[in-house]
Protein backbone atom coordinates (compact mmCIF):
# COMPACT_ATOMS: atom_id res chain seq x y z
CA UNK A 1 0.00 0.00 0.00
CA UNK A 2 3.03 2.55 0.55
CA UNK A 3 4.62 2.08 -2.72
CA UNK A 4 1.32 2.26 -4.56
CA UNK A 5 0.94 6.03 -2.67
CA UNK A 6 4.61 6.87 -3.05
CA UNK A 7 4.62 5.78 -6.85
CA UNK A 8 1.17 8.08 -7.32
CA UNK A 9 2.89 11.07 -5.72
CA UNK A 10 5.62 10.47 -8.17
CA UNK A 11 3.45 10.58 -10.86
CA UNK A 12 1.57 13.68 -9.50
CA UNK A 13 4.68 15.73 -9.29
CA UNK A 14 6.48 14.68 -12.65
CA UNK A 15 2.68 15.78 -14.56
CA UNK A 16 3.13 19.87 -13.07
CA UNK A 17 6.74 20.12 -13.49
CA UNK A 18 7.32 22.86 -16.91
CA UNK A 19 8.40 21.13 -20.02
CA UNK A 20 12.22 22.15 -20.97
CA UNK A 21 12.69 23.72 -23.92
CA UNK A 22 15.18 21.68 -26.72
CA UNK A 23 18.52 23.78 -26.43
CA UNK A 24 19.61 22.93 -29.65
CA UNK A 25 16.74 25.22 -31.49
CA UNK A 26 18.54 28.11 -30.04
CA UNK A 27 18.07 31.35 -28.17
CA UNK A 28 15.16 32.65 -29.05
CA UNK A 29 13.99 30.66 -31.83
CA UNK A 30 11.16 28.10 -31.80
CA UNK A 31 13.37 25.30 -34.58
CA UNK A 32 16.10 25.69 -36.86
CA UNK A 33 14.37 27.13 -39.64
CA UNK A 34 13.41 30.72 -37.69
CA UNK A 35 17.25 30.65 -36.66
CA UNK A 36 18.14 30.09 -40.60
CA UNK A 37 15.61 32.75 -41.61
CA UNK A 38 17.03 35.22 -39.35
CA UNK A 39 20.45 35.19 -40.07
CA UNK A 40 20.26 35.26 -43.06
CA UNK A 41 17.59 38.45 -42.71
CA UNK A 42 20.61 40.01 -40.50
CA UNK A 43 23.16 39.20 -43.23
CA UNK A 44 20.71 40.90 -46.15
CA UNK A 45 20.60 44.00 -43.81
CA UNK A 46 24.40 44.62 -43.57
CA UNK A 47 24.54 44.11 -47.23
CA UNK A 48 22.26 46.59 -48.38
CA UNK A 49 23.32 49.56 -45.43
CA UNK A 50 19.98 49.45 -43.82
CA UNK A 51 19.65 49.15 -39.98
CA UNK A 52 18.50 46.40 -38.43
CA UNK A 53 16.04 48.55 -36.52
CA UNK A 54 14.82 52.12 -37.91
CA UNK A 55 16.00 55.19 -35.33
CA UNK A 56 12.08 56.23 -35.33
CA UNK A 57 11.22 52.64 -34.01
CA UNK A 58 13.37 53.42 -30.83
CA UNK A 59 12.27 57.11 -30.34
CA UNK A 60 10.76 59.97 -32.53
CA UNK A 61 12.53 62.98 -30.37
CA UNK A 62 14.10 65.47 -32.62
CA UNK A 63 17.98 66.31 -31.83
CA UNK A 64 19.61 69.71 -30.88
CA UNK A 65 22.15 71.21 -32.18
CA UNK A 66 25.50 69.48 -31.55
CA UNK A 67 27.45 70.40 -28.86
CA UNK A 68 30.54 72.47 -28.63
CA UNK A 69 34.27 70.59 -27.74
CA UNK A 70 34.58 72.59 -24.05
CA UNK A 71 37.54 74.55 -24.02
CA UNK A 72 37.40 75.76 -27.75
CA UNK A 73 35.51 79.19 -28.61
CA UNK A 74 32.65 79.59 -30.89
CA UNK A 75 34.69 80.50 -33.62
CA UNK A 76 37.13 77.88 -33.97
CA UNK A 77 35.08 74.84 -32.17
CA UNK A 78 34.84 71.28 -33.41
CA UNK A 79 31.21 70.11 -33.80
CA UNK A 80 30.42 66.93 -31.94
CA UNK A 81 28.18 64.89 -34.84
CA UNK A 82 26.19 62.29 -33.90
CA UNK A 83 26.49 58.73 -35.73
CA UNK A 84 25.86 58.80 -39.50
CA UNK A 85 22.81 55.84 -38.76
CA UNK A 86 21.06 58.56 -36.63
CA UNK A 87 21.57 61.30 -39.10
CA UNK A 88 21.04 59.66 -43.09
CA UNK A 89 19.35 56.52 -41.40
CA UNK A 90 21.97 54.44 -43.07
CA UNK A 91 24.96 53.10 -41.21
CA UNK A 92 27.60 51.79 -44.15
CA UNK A 93 31.56 51.95 -43.82
CA UNK A 94 31.67 54.77 -46.10
CA UNK A 95 29.53 57.11 -44.69
CA UNK A 96 31.25 56.82 -41.20
CA UNK A 97 34.77 57.12 -43.19
CA UNK A 98 33.54 60.12 -44.69
CA UNK A 99 32.41 61.70 -41.26
CA UNK A 100 35.16 60.81 -39.27
CA UNK A 101 37.57 62.73 -42.05
CA UNK A 102 35.56 65.73 -42.20
CA UNK A 103 35.96 66.07 -38.11
CA UNK A 104 39.50 65.35 -38.30
CA UNK A 105 40.25 67.45 -41.18
CA UNK A 106 38.01 70.59 -38.86
CA UNK A 107 40.17 69.76 -36.00
CA UNK A 108 42.90 70.15 -37.64
CA UNK A 109 42.12 73.63 -39.55
CA UNK A 110 40.84 74.77 -36.14
CA UNK A 111 43.83 73.81 -33.60
CA UNK A 112 45.93 77.15 -34.55
CA UNK A 113 43.47 79.44 -34.15
CA UNK A 114 42.66 78.51 -29.91
CA UNK A 115 43.89 81.48 -28.13
CA UNK A 116 46.38 80.09 -24.88
CA UNK A 117 44.41 80.35 -22.04
CA UNK A 118 47.37 81.29 -20.14
CA UNK A 119 47.62 81.61 -15.62
CA UNK A 120 50.00 81.56 -12.84
CA UNK A 121 50.61 78.24 -13.24
CA UNK A 122 51.02 77.72 -17.61
CA UNK A 123 52.64 81.49 -17.73
CA UNK A 124 52.77 82.58 -21.61
CA UNK A 125 55.73 81.32 -23.38
CA UNK A 126 58.32 84.36 -24.03
CA UNK A 127 59.20 85.12 -27.40
CA UNK A 128 62.55 85.39 -29.04
CA UNK A 129 62.82 87.21 -31.70
CA UNK A 130 66.05 87.59 -32.60
CA UNK A 131 69.68 87.85 -31.54
CA UNK A 132 70.91 91.38 -29.79
CA UNK A 133 71.80 95.07 -31.05
CA UNK A 134 75.26 94.14 -30.38
CA UNK A 135 75.22 90.50 -31.95
CA UNK A 136 73.99 91.68 -35.12
CA UNK A 137 76.63 92.11 -37.14
CA UNK A 138 74.67 94.36 -39.65
CA UNK A 139 73.50 96.57 -37.00
CA UNK A 140 77.17 96.88 -35.66
CA UNK A 141 78.16 97.67 -39.05
CA UNK A 142 75.71 100.51 -39.52
CA UNK A 143 77.18 102.37 -36.47
CA UNK A 144 81.00 101.31 -37.03
CA UNK A 145 83.68 101.38 -39.60
CA UNK A 146 87.22 100.65 -39.82
CA UNK A 147 87.55 104.13 -39.79
CA UNK A 148 85.76 104.86 -36.90
CA UNK A 149 87.27 102.30 -35.09
CA UNK A 150 91.07 103.73 -35.62
CA UNK A 151 90.22 106.94 -34.16
CA UNK A 152 88.57 105.44 -31.07
CA UNK A 153 91.75 103.84 -30.82
CA UNK A 154 93.80 107.03 -31.24
CA UNK A 155 91.52 108.64 -28.40
CA UNK A 156 92.20 105.85 -25.96
CA UNK A 157 96.09 106.16 -26.60
CA UNK A 158 96.18 109.82 -26.07
CA UNK A 159 94.81 109.70 -22.70
CA UNK A 160 97.30 107.53 -21.93
CA UNK A 161 99.72 108.31 -19.06
CA UNK A 162 103.35 107.20 -18.89
CA UNK A 163 104.60 107.04 -15.25
CA UNK A 164 108.63 106.87 -15.54
CA UNK A 165 110.14 105.05 -12.95
CA UNK A 166 112.31 106.26 -9.91
CA UNK A 167 114.45 105.22 -7.84
CA UNK A 168 113.59 103.14 -4.80
CA UNK A 169 113.06 104.55 -0.99
CA UNK A 170 116.17 104.36 1.13
CA UNK A 171 115.02 102.66 4.41
CA UNK A 172 114.40 104.61 7.61
CA UNK A 173 117.34 104.56 10.23
CA UNK A 174 116.32 102.17 12.57
CA UNK A 175 118.06 101.09 15.87
CA UNK A 176 117.12 97.32 14.94
CA UNK A 177 119.35 95.03 12.95
CA UNK A 178 117.94 94.19 9.47
CA UNK A 179 117.16 90.63 9.27
CA UNK A 180 116.61 90.62 5.75
CA UNK A 181 120.30 92.28 5.00
CA UNK A 182 122.11 90.03 7.17
CA UNK A 183 119.96 86.82 5.25
CA UNK A 184 121.47 88.30 1.53
CA UNK A 185 125.09 88.69 3.40
CA UNK A 186 125.30 85.03 4.43
CA UNK A 187 125.76 81.58 2.79
CA UNK A 188 126.13 78.81 5.36
CA UNK A 189 123.43 76.40 5.74
CA UNK A 190 121.22 76.17 8.99
CA UNK A 191 123.11 73.64 11.36
CA UNK A 192 127.05 74.57 10.54
CA UNK A 193 128.60 75.59 12.80
CA UNK A 194 130.81 79.13 12.08
CA UNK A 195 131.14 81.08 15.43
CA UNK A 196 132.39 79.36 18.55
CA UNK A 197 129.97 78.69 21.68
CA UNK A 198 130.93 77.65 25.37
CA UNK A 199 128.69 76.70 28.11
CA UNK A 200 127.24 73.41 29.40
CA UNK A 201 123.32 72.55 28.53
CA UNK A 202 123.48 75.36 26.08
CA UNK A 203 120.26 73.55 23.82
CA UNK A 204 117.96 73.35 26.94
CA UNK A 205 118.72 76.76 27.73
CA UNK A 206 118.09 78.10 24.26
CA UNK A 207 114.88 76.29 24.14
CA UNK A 208 113.77 77.79 27.40
CA UNK A 209 114.82 81.40 25.93
CA UNK A 210 113.39 80.92 22.48
CA UNK A 211 109.55 80.69 24.02
CA UNK A 212 110.14 84.32 25.50
CA UNK A 213 109.49 85.74 21.29
CA UNK A 214 106.50 85.47 19.54
CA UNK A 215 108.33 84.75 16.52
CA UNK A 216 111.87 83.48 14.84
CA UNK A 217 112.49 86.95 12.93
CA UNK A 218 112.48 88.55 16.73
CA UNK A 219 114.62 86.50 18.02
CA UNK A 220 116.75 86.81 15.35
CA UNK A 221 116.62 90.71 15.68
CA UNK A 222 117.15 90.20 19.34
CA UNK A 223 120.15 88.07 18.68
CA UNK A 224 121.90 90.47 16.23
CA UNK A 225 121.37 93.14 18.13
CA UNK A 226 123.26 91.45 21.36
CA UNK A 227 126.40 91.40 19.73
CA UNK A 228 125.58 87.90 17.21
CA UNK A 229 126.44 86.31 15.52
CA UNK A 230 130.05 86.28 17.37
CA UNK A 231 128.61 86.45 20.81
CA UNK A 232 125.77 84.81 22.15
CA UNK A 233 124.68 86.70 25.11
CA UNK A 234 121.74 84.90 25.88
CA UNK A 235 121.80 81.56 24.08
CA UNK A 236 119.82 81.70 21.73
CA UNK A 237 122.27 80.33 18.86
CA UNK A 238 124.23 77.05 20.75
CA UNK A 239 124.96 75.42 17.34
CA UNK A 240 126.85 78.67 16.44
CA UNK A 241 125.71 78.94 12.93
CA UNK A 242 124.51 82.39 13.04
CA UNK A 243 121.00 81.78 13.16
CA UNK A 244 118.88 82.29 16.50
CA UNK A 245 116.28 79.42 17.40
CA UNK A 246 114.62 78.23 14.48
CA UNK A 247 115.04 81.41 11.99
CA UNK A 248 115.88 80.84 8.47
CA UNK A 249 117.77 83.23 6.16
CA UNK A 250 116.63 80.28 2.91
CA UNK A 251 113.32 81.77 2.11
CA UNK A 252 115.11 85.73 1.90
CA UNK A 253 117.87 84.16 0.14
CA UNK A 254 115.04 82.47 -2.81
CA UNK A 255 112.89 85.64 -2.67
CA UNK A 256 116.27 88.07 -3.54
CA UNK A 257 116.98 85.69 -6.57
CA UNK A 258 113.44 85.65 -7.87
Amino acid sequence: MRAITLTLIMGFLAACSPAIPDSGAGIGFDNAVDAEEARRAREAALTTGQPLVSPTAISDETMGPAPLVAGLSAQSSVLVRPLPSAVSGTGSSDDIAAETAAALAAASANSGQVPLQASPSNPAPQSHTGISNENDFSAVSDRQTITSDAERIAQNRAQYQVIAPTALPTRSASSQPNIVDYALSTSNPRGTRVYSRSGFNGAAKAARNCDRFSSPDQAQSEFLSQGGPQKDRKGLDPDGDGYACSWDPGPFRRAAKN
